[in-house]
This record gives C-alpha cells, sequence and structure tokens, in this order.
C-alpha cells in the first residue's frame, strides 16, 4: 500500500509538458511524471509527513515495488526514504542495494546509491567492505564497478587509500566511460584532502587521459607553481 500511496501522491502533481524533455535527457530510458527536483522533493516530504515511513523491515520490499514502477521520480522517491531508514540497516540490506545497482541503472541513480546508501552500508559494516566489493569488481557489471569506485566519496579524512588504489588499479583498463570518469571524480574528491596523494599516484600509474584529467582537474594549477 505505501509504495501505491505515494506513486498515487505524485501522479497527482504530473506535468507532461516537463515529462518529455525530461524523459529525453536520460535517452529516453525511463519515463518520468515530469516533476523537476525541486517539485520531487518537496512533493516526497510532504508524503512522508502524512504518511510515515515504510518499517525498516519492510524497506526491501517497497524499494523493490518502487523500481518496479516506469515512472524515474518513483525511484529517486525510494532513495529519499532509504536514506531516511539508512540507520536501521542490516547486513543483509546489500541485497537491496546490489538490486537497485543493477536494475534501470544510470547514473542519476547510481552516483547517489554509490556514496550515500553503499558508503554509509560499508561504513556501518565495514568487514563486509572487501568481499563486496570485490565481487563488484570481478563481475563485469560496469554500475557495480563504478559503485565499488565512488563508495568512498564522502569518507574524506577516513578514505581508505590503500583501497582506493586497489579498486582503480584493478579497473582502471576499462574502456567504459562511466569506469573512467568515476575513476577521475574518486580520485578528484579525495584531493580535497590528500592532494599530495593523489599528485603522486596519478603519475605513476597509467590511468586513461579522462581519469587522469578528471583526476587533477583542481590541483594541477597549485602543484605547478609549488
Amino acid at each position: 500500500m505505501y509504495t501505491e500511496q505515494l506513486w498515487e501522491h505524485l501522479k497527482k502533481q504530473e506535468n507532461k509538458v516537463d515529462a518529455e524533455p525530461m524523459k529525453k535527457y536520460m535517452r529516453d530510458q525511463f519515463d518520468f511524471f515530469g516533476l523537476r527536483s525541486p517539485i520531487l522533493k518537496e512533493a516526497v516530504k510532504n508524503f512522508i509527513r502524512e504518511n510515515g515511513l515504510p518499517a525498516s523491515n519492510e524497506l526491501s520490499s517497497f524499494i523493490k515495488e518502487a523500481w518496479a514502477k516506469p515512472e524515474r521520480e518513483m525511484q529517486y522517491a525510494a532513495l529519499t526514504v532509504a536514506d531516511k531508514l539508512k540507520k536501521q540497516m542490516t547486513k543483509e540490506d546489500i541485497q537491496w542495494i546490489e538490486y537497485i545497482i543493477v536494475n534501470k541503472s544510470w547514473w542519476d541513480t547510481i552516483d547517489h546509491i554509490a556514496k550515500n546508501v553503499a558508503g554509509y552500508y560499508f561504513m556501518r559494516f565495514p568487514e563486509e567492505i572487501i568481499p563486496v566489493t570485490e565481487r563488484w569488481i570481478a563481475s563485469e557489471n560496469i554500475w557495480l564497478m563504478r559503485s565499488a569506485i565512488l563508495f568512498q566519496l564522502g569518507y574524506k579524512e577516513k578514505t581508505d587509500n590503500e583501497l582506493l588504489a586497489h579498486i582503480i588499479k584493478e579497473t582502471k583498463y576499462e574502456q567504459d566511460f562511466f569506469i573512467r570518469k568515476g575513476i577521475g571524480w574518486a580520485l578528484r574528491e579525495y584531493a580535497k584532502v590528500n592532494k599530495d596523494w593523489v599528485w603522486d599516484f596519478v603519475h605513476n600509474e597509467e590511468l586513461s587521459p579522462l581519469s587522469y584529467k578528471e583526476a587533477i582537474k583542481n590541483i594541477k594549477k597549485t602543484k605547478q607553481t609549488s
């Protein structure tokens, strides 16, 4: 019922004029209600205020039900709900996390999942980091690999740079744009707290031009003039 109520709530605010360009922006992969970000955020906020959140043991089924809906806003809304319930995660929740990484996969959900959902999960269950990320790297699924590369985005000083280096070394020869861009993004983010390590790493590793360019975007001038 919760999923259907949420769908009905968003459906009432449908904007068909905006839905079409939003669909085209996502390369016609998903349907849209046409709710732009500020409107969607307010709609979901109001829905949660009126209906609360699903029970933590119902989160997995809710997420999968929301993922089954054709409208992309339902996946965005599901991630908002997941963020609010993530403090109650258990180890078993990696199952639905992996499910939403490999289903209806595109950068708009993956980047949020990697940083905010998987990143939090691994911080809560650090013993799962190695077995899960090794599985993701070996999967040959670009979205699992990108998630392994990006999950430490919000870790800042707590970033395990040895693990980051290992994951990048395992994925750097992938030809996919999203993998190479992800490597550069992860390094650029870590450079905010450890630019010397990043500078040394990118000049001692054979990275793609895209990964290299993205990684040093914010530190190149500083290093060249120092």
